[in-house]
């Protein structure tokens, strides 16, 4: 054999172990597919409602108004390899992204999916409270915690239930916020507080932050009027928000907001009824149509990721909040345009 040949034969010998061994190492990436589907006015496996209230009247809701998830293979202490990268993506329903995207620097699986865990429960209290304010149902708010240096730190305590603002009742997170920001930045307000079962009154300056006026307090739903339970296992994240907030919407009313249709959708819900983006928006509507979706409810900030990755069949209507997506539903209902991605 020639020197040239020698040296050709010896490269690609090594070409091809360099490709073997990289084929089989670990990368930093993330497998993104279309997950579960579940319709939040069915039932669980169990055979409980997906959405259980008691204590308010209930109607009964045809149809499907159903959460989307995205499923993910890899992540940390997970072997996902430079092949299977590759393969995933070329597949038109699965994503491959950086593990920085899902978890945080030195996170482990675990501790992720126990943060998820805990979105999806902080986004379900959330919902409720978005689909009482939408009803104009009153509900207490309590608060969370305060920030130092602003005037509610060393005034306000955690759990301190916020009643009242200058004599004007508080009935939910929206209003409370209303009340606070009519006043001018500077001004004092009056807060009526119940604290362990004692009334008392505060006097709180207003300071300016992000241009709005604010006392400096988180807060959130300290008690519903009645009980409203999401049955959803062990499923993470605050992406199903809009959609339990509508499937709420839709037990408490006699309006059956589908009209019989199978309607999916994703979205974050704030207590103002405000939806925000998500991630995975392709492999969710994937899994949607899959199931049989005919209409898929969109935040209006992801309405950029749907383009040219709409599955046939798939209407996708932009929705950007509660009262929007709601008005769109009764909108599809009697045959009227609703905006579109």
């Amino acid at each position: 054999m020639s020197r040239h040949a020698l040296t050709l034969t010896v490269a690609g010998i090594a070409a091809v172990v360099l490709l073997a061994v990289a084929a089989v190492l670990p990368v930093p990436y993330v497998i993104l597919g279309p997950g579960p589907t579940l319709n939040t006015l069915g039932t669980t496996r169990a055979g409980k409602p997906m959405i259980e209230i008691s204590g308010h009247r209930v109607y009964p809701a045809s149809g499907h108004l159903n959460m989307v998830t995205v499923s993910y293979e890899g992540g940390p202490g997970s072997d996902l390899s430079v092949y299977d990268a590759l393969q995933a993506w070329l597949q038109p329903q699965e994503a491959v992204v950086p593990q920085r995207e899902l978890f945080a620097p030195g996170q482990s699986q675990k501790q992720a999916q126990q943060a998820e865990l805990a979105q999806m429960s902080g986004s379900q209290q959330v919902a409720t409270a978005a689909a009482l304010y939408q009803l104009g149902i009153p509900y207490k708010v309590e608060v969370a915690g305060t920030l130092k240096g602003l005037p509610a730190y060393g005034v306000l305590r955690p759990g301190d239930l916020i009643t009242a603002v200058d004599g004007t009742p508080v009935t939910s997170i929206p209003r409370l916020t209303s009340l606070i920001t009519a006043h001018r930045a500077g001004t004092p307000v009056r807060l009526t507080i119940s604290r362990h079962g004692t009334t008392r009154q505060v006097r709180i300056r207003t300071v300016e932050d992000h241009g709005k006026p604010a006392v400096g307090t988180y807060v959130q739903p300290a008690g519903f009027p009645f009980s409203v339970k999401i049955n959803v296992g062990d499923i993470g994240g605050p992406s199903a928000g809009m959609m339990f907030a509508l499937g709420i919407i839709d037990k408490l009313t006699g309006d059956n907001l589908t009209g019989g249709k199978f309607i999916a959708g994703t979205g974050t819900i704030g207590p103002d009824g405000t939806v925000g983006p998500i991630g995975g928006i392709q492999e969710k509507m994937a899994a949607a149509r899959d199931k049989g979706a005919t209409v898929f409810l969109a935040p209006a900030a992801n309405c950029p990721d749907t383009v040219g990755a709409v599955p046939a069949g798939l209407r996708v209507v932009k929705v950007s909040t509660l009262a929007g997506a709601v008005h769109d539903l009764q909108a599809l209902k009697a045959g009227k345009p609703v905006p579109s991605c």
